[in-house]
């Protein structure tokens, strides 16, 4: 008999929770798939000789239910946790924006930061090119002090982001129907 619980977690113990959900998901998988991912893998113990076969105490069919188990409350889970990234808001650069928003917002900052390092690495150093007996210089479309000012101040704002992003999951409350 099942029963339903209702959970309330805060928005970083339910990220955790789905964490470790996805860890015992895919260890039952490996479990159940025994054979095929054992033989998969190098090994220097296996050879031709040598098979496997499940434990005495390993219930394939139990493992099955428990992992549909562990699937469900992870659909569950999933869904508390985008509502609540849906409707949760903090400010950031001056605007209102949802969890959802924020958390798209740092992909592309994670994005436009690694651009700008390599825009920055590049711009210490000047090409030479050695033609006629003497040295050409090019200099890159950007100066390195530039670069570095960019690279800095879009740092900065990754790390702001990061902040109201991570202080939300502390104050944020996960609301979800637990089915045991």
């Amino acid at each position: 008999m099942e029963t339903t619980t209702i959970s309330a977690l805060h928005l970083y113990e339910a990220l955790e929770l789905r964490a470790e959900y996805n860890v015992r998901m895919a260890t039952i998988k490996d479990c159940i798939s025994g054979g095929e991912t054992r033989r998969g893998r190098a090994s220097l113990w296996q050879d031709d000789k040598n098979k496997s076969r499940p434990s005495p105490d390993f219930d394939g069919v139990r493992e099955k239910e428990a992992l549909r188990g562990l699937e469900f409350k992870q659909r569950k889970l999933n869904s508390a946790i985008q509502k609540a990234n849906f409707e949760t808001q903090i400010e950031f650069d001056g605007q209102k924006i949802n969890l959802l928003e924020a958390l798209e917002l740092r992909k592309g900052m994670k994005t436009q930061t690694d651009e700008l390092k390599t825009q920055a690495v590049d711009a210490a150093y000047q090409t030479v090119i050695y033609k006629e007996g003497r040295d050409i210089v090019e200099a890159g479309p950007v100066s390195y002090a530039e670069a570095r000012r960019e690279l800095e101040s879009a740092h900065v704002a990754f790390r702001e982001l990061n902040r109201k992003l991570r202080r939300a999951s502390f104050e944020t409350i996960v609301t979800y129907q637990d089915e045991c």
